[in-house]
């Protein structure tokens, strides 16, 4: 029988796959994820990941995501170390300007969650190990990162997204009222040269037609 809890988003009670409630989120913090550990939803895993992410001594990242080929919504997602990668090369553009502090060291703590038949989402991949030191901050030091900052910047977001979507609709209905007018002038000019050709064909077969009978006028049988 799986007793794998799954965690819901609202970082309140957590239950497992019988509906028993398991413990809170705050309780669960310390909770090491492993492949096969269940989430409500994507939400529910970054709360997760990032209240783990706290509890140990480093901050979570949201990384790539894949979407579904049907209908282009969220099916799978990394959620990283801060310090996963290395932070690309720039040209220096003064001797003198102070150098960035080093925050990317290539760790590949992470895990991977995705999103199964059943609406569940499913950790696939666990990396635990950090390859640079982990710094725990007081639980009332360091308000989560998701909880504190996610809901505005969702805000901020979702406008940026709306305005964006508008934008995109007026350019495409723009363009799409050019393309009419383009194809309207194509029929038009398609339907010209046709009536064109036909009066050249009519014309044709009058002067043929007159050609034959000058010819039988002139030559009686």
């Amino acid at each position: 029988m799986d007793e794998h809890p799954s965690f819901s988003e609202d970082g309140d009670a957590l239950e497992n796959s019988n509906g028993k409630e398991v413990a809170t989120n705050e309780e669960c913090s310390d909770m090491e994820p492993y492949v096969g550990m269940e989430f409500e939803s994507e939400e529910a895993a970054k709360v997760f990941y990032d209240a783990y992410a706290t509890h140990l001594g480093f901050i979570m990242r949201v990384d790539a995501f894949r979407r579904s080929m049907r209908d282009g919504k969220v099916v799978w997602r990394r959620l990283v170390c801060n310090k996963e990668g290395f932070r690309k090369l720039r040209p220096k553009r003064s001797e003198n300007r102070k150098p960035r502090a080093i925050t990317r060291e290539g760790c590949k703590a992470m895990i991977v969650v995705k999103k199964e038949k059943t609406g569940k989402w499913v950790v696939t991949r666990f990396v635990r190990e950090h390859n640079h030191p982990l710094v725990v901050t007081p639980a009332n030091g360091r308000r989560s990162v998701l909880l504190s900052q996610t809901p505005d910047e969702k805000d901020v977001k979702i406008r940026e997204l709306t305005a964006e979507l508008q934008r995109e609709r007026k350019r495409s209905a723009a363009l799409q009222e050019q393309l009419d007018l383009v194809l309207r002038e194509m029929e038009e000019h398609s339907n010209h040269l046709s009536r064109n050709i036909d009066d050249i064909v009519q014309s044709v077969k009058e002067i043929e037609s007159k050609r034959v009978s000058l010819s039988d006028t002139q030559h009686p049988l």
